[in-house]
C-alpha cells in the first residue's frame, strides 16, 4: 500500500497520525509541504481527492488567512488552490493520500478508512 501524509512534524496532530499509521506497519512517503510548497495544480488535485467540502482543507485561524480580509466559506476551490499555494501554512494538517482518495487526519484516525 503506497501512503503519502502531507506532513508538518511541527503540528502534533500530523506527528499522531504519522505514529498511527506505522503503528499498523505503514511507512508513508513525507511530504513535508512547508519546506516543498505544493503548487496550486497540486492542491486542485488535493481538492478533488478529498472530495466534499473543500473549505475543509484550509486554516482559516492562522494570521496569513486574516491578512486576505475573507471568509472561508466564500471561498471557490480555484481561490483555495490559489492561497494554499502562496502560503502552505493555511493547508489543513495532516492529510494522507492513497491513489485518488484522501482524507485529512482530524482526528487522526480518520486516516484508518484508507488503510482497510
Amino acid at each position: 500500500m503506497s501512503l503519502t501524509i502531507w506532513h508538518n512534524p511541527r503540528c502534533t496532530k500530523s506527528r499522531e497520525t504519522l505514529e498511527l499509521l506505522r503503528s499498523r506497519g505503514i511507512e508513508p512517503t513525507i511530504r513535508e509541504y512547508l519546506k516543498q510548497p505544493p503548487s496550486r495544480a497540486e492542491v486542485e488535485t488535493l481538492i478533488g481527492q478529498l472530495g466534499g467540502d473543500p473549505t475543509a482543507l484550509i486554516r482559516d485561524g492562522e494570521p496569513e488567512f486574516k491578512k486576505l480580509g475573507k471568509k472561508k466559506a466564500g471561498l471557490a476551490k480555484a481561490d483555495i488552490a490559489k492561497v494554499i499555494a502562496a502560503a502552505p501554512i493555511l493547508l489543513q494538517r495532516p492529510v494522507v493520500v492513497s491513489g485518488q482518495r484522501a482524507i485529512i487526519g482530524r482526528p487522526p484516525e480518520a486516516v484508518l478508512a484508507l488503510v482497510k
